[in-house]
């Protein structure tokens, strides 16, 4: 698949430049996103698990939820969607190394930086618990140290869409070291299976060293469940021992016995940054037993479910921080041991032999886009079982239609095993939000959370949004359209700037109506000028500007007329009289 997805171009949008990981489940690639021009990361969906109905049907659901998640510490998730055959996640391009690589280079982690690593990763994993999502593949490949030292938990929602039994190896055996015990045996997990593998997380960073390991899936699963993993300061003794208990607590066997919540492990792992007591309770009870208990059953989807744990209650079992004394041994121990250890074996593998020849494999037929009552008859006429229906969004097959099967077409199981139906309510509905203010970042989230797809159309000029947020939007606010439609939205560019007419010389009414034809606001102030009066003898603004934009007109008042000096008559007795009197005055002087 790589060769052919770099320089591919995905829904006309984000061009692939180069791979930069492969999982068990997809291929990642660094990207160009032509339409908001930044780099962004592409998950691609392996072909084997995009060809699988019920895991895509599962994988649109999960990236939904992964999308709203809203953290410091978990990677955006920006889109997602399908070109022909290809199912993809945009998120956020990440630059760093992943905490795998940086164990694998130190060997260990500084105990302070991997308390403050879990504390982060705690937070993460208390915003998505609240949110009814859980992760299911906590480790170290999916912890991105960033450049400033903090963290982005990856792939959240994604383990699930993918959640695959431990008859997978392929995508099993890198995931089976962090599995809680309870997911191990396939039971219904809590929040509390994502703080266990936290617990190998931090086991791994102080240590260098996984608590459980061995040749295959099943091997160290089953220690999952039935070891006690050494002190993590058998193998580093500069470990603290309150971090010790913190960690030991957080990998309890029993779901009960641990942190009750992420943001109770957060609490103390800040605790023991600051120096704070931290009380972590009796982590002393873990049960030491060898390999036994009820015969692992193995499902109909011939997952292995591996047996349950001693029973916590058992205050027989010896933990390894207890300071009781050793009792005296006994030779028969070691050797009773031994032979319920082999005991056990010989049961899984008779199981596992009894049920792999129980009953004649047959091919489960195809049957999806087939009305609900056709597929039922085509399956009991091939021998199986029907059992639920559940009703499931699907654009592409018709309401009342089978959309895929469990087990899934074309697979083998047992005649008289059930096989439930994935039905299709048709396409799901949506009410396409008010986008208006909105940063184009923002825009894209908000439609992705609802299943719908962003598009940025051409910019437009607004007098009421600032520059670069979203003005308009081609489907009104309220429309109810089918989710995974576009919806064009149209940035502003601001108010829009037009040529300022030039009204110099012109009359001041007829300039002021020009103005503001032109979408401008007038202001005008007089002057004596020689100029005709009521003339335009300047404006404060020409060129262009935007529109709205005030501009004063400065208006003549006409030259400014000069007092004109009264004349003298000879005849007026007042200018005699002074004329005498000045002359009298001369005269008195001579």
């Amino acid at each position: 698949m790589a060769g052919n997805m770099v320089g591919r171009v995905l829904n006309d949008r984000y061009k692939i430049t180069e791979r930069v990981g492969l999982g068990g489940m997809a291929e990642v690639y660094r990207a160009q996103d032509n339409v908001l021009g930044r780099i962004v990361a592409v998950k691609v969906m392996l072909p084997q698990y995009a060809a699988d109905p019920t895991f895509t049907q599962r994988f649109r659901q999960e990236a939904a939820s992964a999308a709203k998640l809203q953290s410091p510490y978990i990677v955006s998730i920006y889109d997602w969607g399908l070109d022909d055959d290809t199912y993809y996640i945009v998120m956020e391009f990440l630059r760093g190394t992943d905490l795998k690589t940086a164990i694998k280079e130190r060997g260990s982690i500084n105990q302070r930086k991997a308390a403050e690593i879990g504390s982060q990763v705690a937070q993460a994993l208390s915003v998505a618990h609240a949110s009814n999502i859980i992760h299911r593949d906590i480790k170290p490949q999916n912890i991105m140290i960033q450049p400033d030292g903090n963290i982005k938990v990856m792939d959240f929602g994604i383990a699930r869409a993918g959640d695959a039994g431990l008859s997978q190896t392929s995508t099993v055996l890198g995931t089976a070291h962090y599995v809680s015990p309870e997911q191990a045996q396939g039971k219904e997990l809590t929040p509390a299976s994502d703080i266990y593998s936290l617990g190998i997380v931090l086991y791994e960073a102080v240590t260098g060293r996984l608590p459980f390991d061995g040749t295959d899936a099943v091997s160290v699963a089953v220690k999952q469940v039935n070891e006690i993993p050494a002190p993590p300061s058998s193998i580093n003794p500069n470990i603290d021992p309150t971090l010790e208990s913190i960690i030991l607590k957080a990998m309890e066997k029993d779901p009960a016995r641990r942190f009750q919540s992420a943001s109770e492990m957060r609490h103390a792992l800040n605790d023991w940054l600051a120096g704070r007591p931290v009380n972590v309770g009796d982590v002393s009870n873990m049960q030491t037993q060898v390999m036994g208990g009820p015969v692992p059953v193995i499902d109909g989807g011939s997952t292995a479910v591996l047996p349950a744990t001693a029973d916590p209650s058992n205050k027989t079992a010896k933990g390894f921080h207890s300071n009781e004394p050793e009792p005296k041994k006994s030779k028969r121990g070691p050797i009773i041991a031994g032979i319920i250890a082999v005991l056990a074996i010989i049961a899984i593998a008779a199981g596992v032999f009894a049920m792999s020849n129980q009953g004649e494999m047959t091919t489960v037929p195809d049957v999806t886009n087939q009305p609900v009552e056709t597929a039922r008859k085509m399956l009991e006429d091939a021998g199986f079982v029907v059992g639920t229906e559940t009703q499931v969004y699907n654009a592409d097959i018709q309401a009342g239609n089978v959309v895929s099967t469990n087990p899934t077409a074309n697979s083998q199981a047992r005649k008289g095993s059930t096989v439930n139906l994935n039905v299709s309510r048709g396409t799901e509905q949506v009410t396409v939000p008010d986008l208006k203010n909105q940063t184009s970042d923002e825009a894209m989230r908000t439609l992705s959370n609802l299943g719908l797809t962003g598009q940025i159309g051409d910019p437009v000029y607004s007098d009421e949004v600032e520059k670069d947020r979203v003005a308009s939007q081609d489907t009104a606010a309220g429309t109810t359209v089918n989710k995974g439609d576009t919806i064009v939205i149209h940035l502003s560019q601001g108010p829009e700037e037009v040529n300022v007419p030039n009204v110099q010389g012109m009359d001041f009414e007829s300039a002021r109506d020009r103005l503001e034809n032109a979408g401008f606001t007038v202001s005008l102030q007089w002057v004596d000028n020689s100029a005709a009066t009521n003339t335009v003898i300047r404006q404060s603004v020409t060129g262009t500007a935007e529109k709205g934009t005030n501009i004063t007109l400065t208006i003549s008042n006409g030259p400014k007329e000069e007092p004109t000096p009264e004349p003298t008559d000879p005849e007026d007795p007042t200018d005699q009289e002074g004329s005498g009197s000045d002359q009298n005055q001369s005269d008195g002087t001579n």
